[in-house]
């Protein structure tokens, strides 16, 4: 498959791109056509329309906590995503943007400066400074998800955004690095080449979910978004429109389904079912009256089901999710970025659809709270417009974005599964060339 349909010297270039999201409850695949955008229509960080072309997703097998467990459970369900996809857009897909939120991801600040003589900035320039502030971060088996410019600097003024064109002695930049441990990563790629396709980029999960949920202004003003997955909770925070700390918990929805079959002993598919249609992150004065039918583990079909108070399933959700929303307002007030968020938290993920879950989260956090769904892509089926999608959405606009992304091209910066130097890097030529 090529990312490009049609000649370069077409007045209308489009191109083709193709995500996974590799997840705990789902694995999803997203074929999308890329049209370039009239200025006057453009997001901020948009420079094309995306239409999605042909998407497929399954059931998650030998994911947990985002980590590869079981190698062939995974490869089967990737390939059956990824088969449907290619059966909707009707093409063949052979390289793919990959979420990662294994790991124990981590973010680092990092800063470098390089001579530049007097003269212009230009990109090669960008790509020097950029490359030599991610080897600081690069350490024992740790690997680089991404290496983001967070500001340059010319000579004594601080806070350019882009360099490009301007003159000056030193050229410095301040860096956003985020490293990972590198065998979940090597092991995911394994999955992914075992069904016989290549990992053209490795993109953070919660930096993702934030391009397709938060708007320009939360963006700018300083937001996080908290994507809630069946396996993991991530954490990505934003300002200046920058993406600036990322973190990572390895609990999500599925402890809460797991909670359930435990508490009410139950099986886990009757668990999940009993969450989904009943179950609520807040006490509700109806909750003693409300009677809930639960299957026993272990018993005939036959049999006459326990009838359960629903308060009783609410204090077992509760008691989970307020454990998730401390332990993420912990990590945000020791990132440092906890008082520059202000009071805007964005709810992406699976899990964020629990009932009273904003609310119970408002409360905790002490912050407005809303769900994010995914903003401005054409053709996603109903059911896919929701939170759960956030993260693919997010790859698909990542392309446009990468501008001032250290490529690692060269002295190896980034982990041999990230592919770059590839079509990855054509494509952002191409996006970059075509506006």
């Amino acid at each position: 498959m090529s990312w490009l349909s049609g000649s370069r010297n077409s007045a209308q270039r489009s191109g083709i791109i193709t995500v996974l999201d590799v997840g705990s409850s789902k694995v999803c695949c997203i074929i999308a056509k890329l049209l370039p955008l009239e200025g006057s229509r453009a997001l901020r960080h948009r420079t094309h329309r995306i239409k999605v072309i042909g998407i497929g997703h399954q059931k998650s097998q030998g994911v947990k906590s985002g980590v590869i467990v079981d190698l062939e459970k995974a490869e089967n369900a990737i390939r059956l995503a990824v088969d449907a996809a290619e059966r909707m857009a009707g093409i063949t897909v052979d390289s793919l943007i990959v979420n990662v939120s294994a790991g124990r991801l981590k973010s680092e600040s990092a800063s470098a400066t390089i001579r530049l003589g007097g003269h212009e900035a230009t990109q090669s320039d960008i790509d020097r400074v950029l490359a030599a502030g991610a080897r600081q971060a690069l350490k024992a088996e740790r690997e680089v998800v991404h290496s983001l410019a967070v500001g340059f600097s010319l000579d004594v003024e601080k806070g350019i955004r882009d360099p490009r064109g301007m003159v000056g002695d030193t050229l410095g930049v301040d860096m956003h690095v985020l490293t990972a441990d590198a065998v979940p990563l090597r092991n995911l790629e394994l999955c992914i080449n075992r069904s016989h396709l290549t990992v053209e980029r490795l993109v953070a999960t919660p930096y993702a979910s934030g391009l397709a949920a938060l708007v320009d202004d939360e963006a700018e003003m300083g937001a996080a978004c908290i994507d809630m997955g069946g396996g993991s909770t991530t954490i990505s925070v934003f300002m200046d429109g920058k993406f600036v700390h990322a973190d990572a918990l390895p609990i999500g929805g599925n402890h809460v389904t797991m909670d359930l079959a435990r508490g009410l002993s139950t099986r886990l598919e009757d668990a999940e079912r009993l969450k989904v249609m009943h179950a609520s992150a807040l006490p509700a004065t109806a909750d003693d009256r409300d009677i809930v039918a639960i299957q026993p583990m272990g018993t005939d079909e036959s049999e006459q089901p326990l009838q359960v108070p629903r308060a009783v399933m609410t204090r077992i959700v509760r008691a989970r999710i307020e454990e998730t929303l401390e332990m993420v307002r912990d990590r945000l007030n020791q990132s440092g970025y906890g008082s520059m968020v202000g009071r805007r938290i964005v709810l992406t993920g699976g899990a964020s659809q629990l009932a009273g879950l904003p609310e119970a989260a408002r409360r905790l956090l002490g912050r407005n709270v809303r769900l994010g769904r995914p903003l401005g892509v054409a053709g996603l089926p109903e059911a896919a417009k929701g939170p759960a999608f956030a993260a693919p959405i997010g790859l698909l606009i990542y392309p446009q974005v990468a501008d001032f992304e250290s490529r690692g091209s060269k002295g190896g910066i980034f982990t041999r599964a990230t592919g770059t130097g590839g079509r990855f890097q054509r494509v952002s030529q191409w996006l970059r060339e075509s506006f």
